[in-house]
């Protein structure tokens, strides 16, 4: 999960851009802490309406987090797309048992090896072990809770990808193996035009490492951020792009749970490309979750309020994100305890300068109860998709990537790192040694992690049965 409290550089241009001063406290520190009741505390008194027409600074944001939950049961359930570990337990008990991890492991040393698995049937066999020696790193472009992010080159290709890298003691110590590990296996199954690919994965003894399409146009965020507000034309595009992804998860029984401004990227293209399932859960129809998860400011009443959620309440950060791209800023802000009563009590208030259909979808998508949510109805995400402010869009064309967004990011190239922020691109690509993670010695929750993409048609075969 990357943190979603991000510096961006200072842009005045009148009032219809944004000035914000960026704020360098998250990214000084290996990992940031929130105490439960800091988002989840009691409420405190209500506080009175704002009401505004214009755009405000935004400076801080809050963070992806898990809240108290039992943890209800990834499908971790192994794929014919998944390869084998050997004799990963036993490297993992001897880490535990005192073994010290040299300095800048990260890239440097031996490393426990993976061993392909031939395929059952008729399916393709996926050859050839993938480790973190087959990768150039070349830049940190990342940083979350867990780890970094790294554009790395494939020696064998020169293909450039960006490297997610997860520190085992810091996934432990906070429980979130499940996480990971359903993270990995949810990227897997997925095969869309407007989400990110996972393309290999694989561990060390102390970390884990997904490698995933390179997107260099930026965050939905940092470009939010320079250009103002997005016009509603342009806002159409991209939310049609996103709820075309989120249709897509949906339909192969997949919560996002934290979507927001962080976790779109945008490609050289223009086009939205969803990314970060650190929260995503599987789920079955009519059923409910009670984990307590994702970013205060888009988090859905029914998770504020403990009560259970299910996949509506991804379309109310669909919602929220929407508000954002038309307005500059989420409609609810304040402290997290301010924010989730206003979640849960405030009514939303929409500018003047809204047409009346941008008005009727945002109201659809940011009713309270989520039965009453445009997109719970029994056709689900059609009825979104036949909203009169979509009017105009042809949804084949769309996912067929041919209808072209009017903005395109500035990308001098495949390697190109201008849409991230320098206080990143200039860390070094050395790692800290990492402690020895803690943990059941007698078994490695991280078994079966590895992962070579197949080949698209492949994919599209074995996956249609999912």
């Amino acid at each position: 999960m990357v943190s979603s409290q991000r510096p961006v550089p200072n842009k005045i241009q009148k009032q219809q851009y944004l000035s914000i001063s960026p704020s360098y406290s998250v990214l000084k520190d290996d990992d940031v802490e929130l105490e439960f009741s800091d988002v989840f505390g009691p409420l405190p008194e209500e506080a009175n309406d704002i009401v505004y027409d214009e755009p405000a600074v935004v400076y801080s944001r809050s963070h992806s987090l898990v809240g108290p939950s039992s943890l209800d049961s990834h499908s971790l359930k192994l794929t014919k797309l998944t390869l084998r570990e050997t004799e990963d337990s036993i490297d993992l008990v001897e880490c535990i048992e005192g073994e010290s991890l040299k300095e800048n492991d990260e890239f440097s040393g031996n490393d426990d090896s993976d061993s392909d698995k031939a395929l059952e049937g008729d399916l393709a066999k996926v050859s050839g072990v993938v480790g973190k020696d087959d990768f150039e790193i070349l830049k940190v472009v990342g940083k979350g809770a867990f780890g970094k992010v790294y554009q790395v080159r494939k020696k064998e290709t020169s293909e450039i990808y960006a490297m997610k890298v997860m520190r085992k003691d810091h996934i432990m110590e906070k429980n979130h193996a499940e996480y990971m590990k359903a993270e990995r296996d949810i990227l897997s199954k997925i095969d869309h035009p407007f989400i990110v690919q996972l393309k290999y994965s694989f561990q060390t003894k102390y970390r884990l490492y997904l490698v995933l399409d390179f997107i260099n146009g930026g965050h939905l965020f940092f470009q939010l951020y320079h250009q103002g507000l997005f016009k509603e034309d342009l806002a159409r595009v991209y939310t049609a792009e996103i709820v075309s992804a989120v249709s897509h998860l949906h339909e192969k029984g997949i919560m996002h749970r934290d979507l927001k401004p962080e976790n779109v990227l945008m490609d050289t293209d223009g086009h939205v490309m969803l990314t970060d399932f650190g929260l995503a859960k599987e789920f079955e129809e009519n059923t409910r979750s009670n984990s307590m998860c994702g970013t205060t400011e888009y988090m859905a009443p029914e998770i504020v309020r403990g009560k259970g959620h299910d996949k509506a309440a991804d379309w109310w950060s669909v919602g929220i994100l929407l508000y954002e791209m038309l307005t500059g800023k989420p409609p609810f802000m304040g402290s997290k305890g301010k924010i989730q009563q206003k979640i849960v009590k405030d009514k939303i208030k929409l500018p003047k300068f809204l047409s009346n259909e941008a008005h009727a979808l945002l109201k659809g998508l940011l009713a309270k109860e989520p039965e009453r949510r445009l997109g719970s109805g029994p056709t689900g995400a059609e009825e979104i998709k036949k909203h009169k402010w979509f009017n105009g869009i042809n949804w084949k064309k769309l996912e067929a990537r041919e209808v072209q967004p009017s903005f395109k990011p500035e990308v001098s190239g495949r390697q190109c790192i201008a849409n991230f922020d320098k206080c990143w691109t200039e860390m070094s690509v050395l790692d800290s040694p990492a402690s020895s993670p803690s943990s059941d010695p007698k078994a490695n929750p991280f078994t079966n992690f590895t992962y070579v993409r197949p080949p698209p048609s492949f994919l599209q075969r074995s996956t249609s049965n999912l």
